[in-house]
C-alpha cells in the first residue's frame, strides 16, 4: 500500500509523503465537495467558486490529517518508538511505525492522540466559523471553515470506532493487551472486530445505493472494503513478525544458487537458465564466487532477439546495490520487507564481494505458511 511513495517535506524529524492512491482521492474528495456538498448548503454560487471551495476543502483535509498523523508520531516518539514517517494514502494517513508497540500503555497513548488532537481542530475551526459569522464574512469562506470544523469532527468519531486498525481499534487492542498480557490474541480479536465493522458498512453502501443516494454509497464501500483488507492485513503482518522475529537471512538463505558468468551469451542466458530455473534475475559471478553484479531479463528484454548470440552478459552486468543484495546477518523481516518494497522476489546474500548465498520469497512464504499453519492449529 505504501511502496509508490512521494515525499513532500520533513518536519520535526518526521518525513512527509504521499501514496500514489491519494492522487485519486485527492480529486474524489474536491469533485464531491465542489458538485455536492457545497452547492447543496450554499446555492446561487458559480461553479468556479464552488471548486475553489472544493479545492481548499480537499486541502485543509490534507492538513488535518497531517495534524492527526503527527500526534500519533510525536506521541509513539515520546515512549520510545520509532517512527519512520507519515504516509497519506486512499483514506486518510497512516504513521509508519516498523514495529509493535512497547506495551498496552504506550499504544493507548498513541492511539488516543489522533482523535484529541482532530477534536481540537474541530474546536478551532468551529470557533473560527462562529468568528466569522459575526464579522459578516463572505459564504465561499466560512463555507470552507465550516467545513473543516465538520470534518474534522467526523474524523475523530469515526477514528475512535473500535475497529482496528482505526485508533479506536488500537485503543480496543491495547485493553485487551493490558488483560490478558497477550498481543497476538489481542490483535486478532480487534481485527476480526475490524473486518467485521468493514462488512457492515459494504451492507450500508449497498442500501444507499439502493435508495439512489450513490456518491454516499460509493464512499461507504470503499471505506467498508479498506477497513475489512486492513484488518486482515494487520493481523497477518503481526503473525509474519511474530514467525520471522529473531530469525536472519542466513536461515532461510540457500548455499548453493544458480549463478552465470559473464563471458556466457544472452542467448545462452535464456535458454539455458531463464527458461530452465523461471527466474528473473542471475547473479553474475567470476573466480568462483566473486560477485561482480547481476542481469536481469529485464535488460535482456531491450536488447533485439536478433543479437542475443553476439551479446554478453557481462555486457549488461548492473552493479550490486543495496536494494538487491543483504547479508548473512540481515534479519528476515527487514528481507521481505525489502522484497516488498523492490518488488523483488530474490535477494542476493553477499559477505564483502563474495556470493554466499541467495534467498528467495518462495522459500520464506512457504516458511510462514507452515509455522503459522501449525502454531494456529495448536
Amino acid at each position: 500500500m505504501l511502496e509508490k511513495r512521494l515525499k513532500l517535506f520533513k518536519l520535526l524529524g518526521f518525513e512527509v509523503g504521499i501514496d500514489l492512491s491519494w492522487v485519486f482521492i485527492a480529486t474524489l474528495i474536491a469533485w464531491s465537495l465542489s458538485t455536492g456538498f457545497f452547492p447543496f448548503h450554499y446555492e446561487d454560487l458559480n461553479t468556479q467558486t464552488y471548486w475553489i471551495m472544493g479545492i481548499i476543502g480537499a486541502v485543509g483535509l490534507f492538513i488535518s490529517i497531517i495534524f492527526h498523523e503527527f500526534s500519533h508520531s510525536v506521541t509513539a516518539r515520546r515512549y520510545g518508538m520509532e517512527m519512520k514517517g507519515i504516509t497519506l494514502f486512499i483514506f486518510g494517513g497512516v504513521a509508519e511505525m516498523p514495529d509493535e508497540p512497547p506495551t498496552p500503555k504506550a499504544e493507548f497513548m498513541m492511539a488516543i492522540m489522533g482523535p484529541i488532537a482532530s477534536i481540537l481542530l474541530g474546536v478551532l475551526f468551529y470557533l473560527l466559523y462562529q468568528l466569522g459569522n459575526q464579522l459578516g464574512w463572505r459564504d465561499p469562506v466560512n463555507g470552507v471553515i465550516g467545513y473543516l470544523s465538520t470534518i474534522n469532527f467526523i474524523l475523530a468519531v469515526f477514528n475512535l470506532l473500535p475497529a482496528f486498525p482505526l485508533d479506536g481499534g488500537r485503543v480496543l487492542r491495547s485493553i485487551l493487551w493490558r488483560v490478558k498480557n497477550d498481543l497476538k490474541w489481542a490483535t486478532k480479536i480487534s481485527s476480526r472486530i475490524g473486518s467485521g465493522f468493514g462488512i457492515l458498512l459494504v451492507v450500508l453502501a449497498v442500501v444507499q445505493i439502493f435508495n439512489n443516494n450513490f456518491i454516499g454509497g460509493m464512499w461507504w464501500f470503499l471505506i467498508g472494503m479498506f477497513l475489512q483488507n486492513a484488518a486482515k492485513s494487520s493481523y497477518q503482518q503481526l503473525l509474519t513478525k511474530k514467525a520471522l522475529g529473531g530469525h536472519t537471512v542466513e536461515k532461510f538463505m540457500k548455499t548453493d544458487p544458480v549463478t552465470v558468468t559473464p563471458e556466457i551469451s544472452l542467448r545462452d542466458l535464456v535458454e539455458d537458465y531463464v527458461y530452465r530455473h523461471h527466474f528473473k534475475m542471475f547473479p553474475v559471478v567470476q573466480d568462483s564466487d566473486r560477485l561482480t553484479g547481476c542481469v536481469t531479463t529485464k535488460e535482456v528484454k531491450q536488447k533485439p532477439k536478433e543479437r542475443w548470440d553476439e551479446i554478453k552478459v557481462g555486457d549488461l552486468t548492473s552493479p550490486c546495490s543495496s536494494e538487491n543484495t543483504v547479508t548473512p546477518e540481515t534479519d528476515a523481516v527487514k528481507a521481505l520487507s525489502l522484497m516488498n518494497k523492490t518488488g523483488s522476489s530474490r535477494l542476493m546474500v553477499t559477505r564483502g564481494d563474495q556470493l554466499v548465498g541467495v534467498i528467495t520469497l518462495k522459500d520464506m512464504l512457504d516458511y510462514l505458511t507452515l509455522k503459522i499453519d501449525l502454531e494456529e492449529a495448536a
